[in-house]
């Protein structure tokens, strides 16, 4: 490396003080200008939109998936079309009338009326703490169900005299009901009066509570893979009649008069069809009247739930996906449910 000269002294204090006078007699730099306009505002973040009345609408989401496909349809309109927070509450569809009349779930979107007599009259008509929102759309309809082939095999199992003879019912037992046939329920929380049904036609059936939906049809799915006999209670609308060949039961007709002795196990006769229908908290119209507008005017047809609901079970979409895609492939049906105002 090149070596370093030592610089005189007498030039080493001469520089230092030329050095020292430059900076004191240096000029401050000028602060800066001040303009008589105003900061220009900075541009405010984006926010989410806010809940119409800071409410959080809560649907009752009941244990079967036609319910289920109601409930996200309303809420992805709810929170999309209008602004709402929605909160999905899982519900027995019994518990639910008294939230419904305390504030605590807004609405329901799938009342079977046939085993709701009792909350509509106590809810509805007496106290007034829930109203009736009108139709869903969809009709449905509870029955006894088996496999066609056992029909076809024994065609006196197409109506419930055949339950009468011992040896074609005990073509349905099992373990558990000895020389009794089976009748398979779901879950326990469900309108169901098979066992009244049962009695008072002198079947030779024993009724055994699966738990649930999924229950009933693994069931079934088991039983047409070996070609089973089952006897099971179902509905329609369901993806099921989509995807097996089943044969309702004929049971007696319903009438008004067998359905009166319900309360006293009277009752001796095919469950009715039902017109499907939405209710709501009473107070929902006057904190949320947007939301009460939608729920009111949601309706749809067999066919549209129906078709979510295979895509659920058959297609194994989560029921807001299927929903979702109702909604994207419908719009011309749920723009007539928006508030006009």
């Amino acid at each position: 490396m090149p070596k370093l000269r030592r610089m005189p002294l007498v030039v080493l204090l001469l520089t230092m003080a030329l050095l020292l006078a430059a900076c004191g007699t240096q000029t401050p730099a000028a602060p800066p200008a001040v303009s008589d306009a105003p900061p220009a505002e900075a541009e405010a973040p984006a926010s989410p939109p806010q809940t119409p009345n800071g409410m959080t609408i809560t649907l009752a989401e009941n244990p079967w998936t036609g319910s289920s496909v109601n409930v996200y349809v309303a809420k992805i309109l709810l929170e999309e079309q209008l602004g709402y927070t929605v909160e999905v509450v899982t519900v027995d569809e019994n518990i639910q009338w008294s939230a419904l009349a305390s504030g605590d779930l807004s609405a329901t979107l799938e009342i079977w009326p046939s085993g709701h007599a009792d909350n509509v009259q106590q809810y509805i008509v007496e106290q007034q703490l829930v109203e009736d929102l009108g139709p869903l759309g969809v009709i449905g309809k509870i029955g006894w169900y088996l496999p066609t082939y056992m029909v076809e095999q024994h065609p006196e199992l197409a109506t419930y005299e055949g339950f009468r003879d011992p040896e074609l019912a005990a073509l349905f037992s099992t373990a558990e009901t000895g020389v009794a046939g089976q009748f398979l329920g779901g879950d326990p929380s469900w309108v169901q009066y098979d066992e009244d049904i049962i009695a008072n036609l002198g079947l030779n059936l024993q009724v055994v509570q699966s738990g649930s939906e999924q229950a009933v049809m693994a069931a079934l799915d088991a039983a047409y893979s070996r070609n089973a006999p089952l006897l099971f209670y179902f509905w329609t609308p369901h993806s099921v009649h989509a995807k097996y060949d089943l044969t309702e039961v004929q049971l007696p007709p319903y009438t008004d008069t067998c359905y009166d002795q319900a309360d006293t196990g009277g009752i001796a006769c095919d469950y009715p069809e039902d017109v499907l229908f939405k209710a709501a908290w009473a107070g929902l119209q006057a904190q949320a009247p947007s939301a009460y507008a939608l729920l009111s005017n949601m309706r749809y047809s067999n066919e549209d739930q129906i078709s979510m609901i295979a895509a659920v079970e058959l297609e194994n979409l989560e029921p807001e996906d299927a929903a979702r895609a109702w909604v994207e492939a419908n719009e011309a049906t749920w723009r007539t449910w928006l508030p006009t105002n």
